[in-house]
């Protein structure tokens, strides 16, 4: 059974970075296209970025339109966890982040792409 659980959370001051974990088990992780998401209060969850399976080749993360710059997405096959660096962060980055996971998938925006989710961690900004 696939389960993915997201650490690094909390409560963070405006400037500051962060790095999000999500670890997966029971799943060959290498296999999954990766994904993470966000909630914020009010609103509807919207593609923070992706990182595609590597099965042999290193593969290149996609964000949404508003996430670039700031967040970088990266994983460690050997250690079965995808990453979220948010730097600069900002009051409006306060949201639910979540992990997301699709086998063989590609890296892309639609939530319904994605089988498997985490139970999401918060992240609160203050200014």
């Amino acid at each position: 059974q696939v389960q993915l659980v997201e650490t690094g959370g909390g409560l963070v001051q405006a400037g500051e970075s962060l790095r999000l974990s999500c670890t997966g088990s029971g799943m060959t992780f290498k296999q999954y296209c990766m994904a993470w998401f966000r909630q914020a209060p009010g609103e509807e969850r919207v593609f923070v970025g992706a990182i595609a399976w590597q099965e042999f080749l290193e593969s290149t993360p996609s964000y949404g339109d508003s996430m670039k710059g700031r967040f970088t997405i990266s994983r460690d096959n050997a250690r079965n966890t995808v990453y979220l660096q948010i730097n600069s962060l900002r009051p409006e980055d306060t949201a639910v982040y979540f992990c997301a996971a699709e086998r063989w998938g590609d890296a892309v925006p639609e939530e319904y792409r994605y089988k498997y989710w985490g139970q999401g961690i918060q992240v609160t900004v203050s200014s």
